[in-house]
């Protein structure tokens, strides 16, 4: 039986809220790893984050690296009418569509609604299993029914 690829992205900030709003825990990535790559093959894995430059953040993306994740950083921006922008929606997408046609699971941990049309194009353009991680209460009802699979971030993929 040949070995499955898989593709794997993560929207950091948004698991990082989710799961600190619904369960007052961090979510754990070696688990995720564990579980997302078990029997498969890494084509690439990438997790994308804002950049704010200070120290505990940046031990925190050398740990990622050393999981296995690829770490994507864009600037943090203050706007002048004191809102903040940071967002890697577009990027996130722009890399699955890519990897789309190498791999043949993509992974996306994210509970984000925007991305129901991108999983939507990944299934029915490339013909490829998309599976959703995300905190149940907090993942859109869109995003789970485009997905072929949703995966609960619960208290299994939580760190203690």
């Amino acid at each position: 039986m040949p070995i499955t690829k898989v593709a794997i992205f993560v929207d950091i900030q948004n698991v990082y809220y989710t799961s600190r709003q619904a369960y007052g825990r961090n979510f754990d990535f070696n688990k995720f790893w564990a579980q997302a790559t078990a029997n498969r093959k890494v084509v690439q894995a990438f997790c994308y984050a804002i950049d704010r430059g200070d120290q505990k953040q940046r031990e925190f993306q050398t740990i990622l690296r050393a999981i296995g994740f690829n770490v994507k950083l864009k600037p943090f921006i203050q706007r002048s009418d004191g809102s903040a922008k940071g967002d890697w929606d577009v990027g996130i997408a722009l890399d699955a569509m890519e990897y789309a046609e190498q791999a043949d699971v993509i992974v996306l941990v994210s509970g984000d609604g925007d991305f129901d049309l991108l999983v939507n194009k990944i299934r029915v353009k490339y013909g490829k299993k998309v599976e959703v991680y995300g905190v149940p209460q907090l993942t859109a009802a869109s995003l789970i029914n485009e997905a072929n699979k949703f995966i609960a971030i619960d208290k299994s993929l939580l760190l203690d």
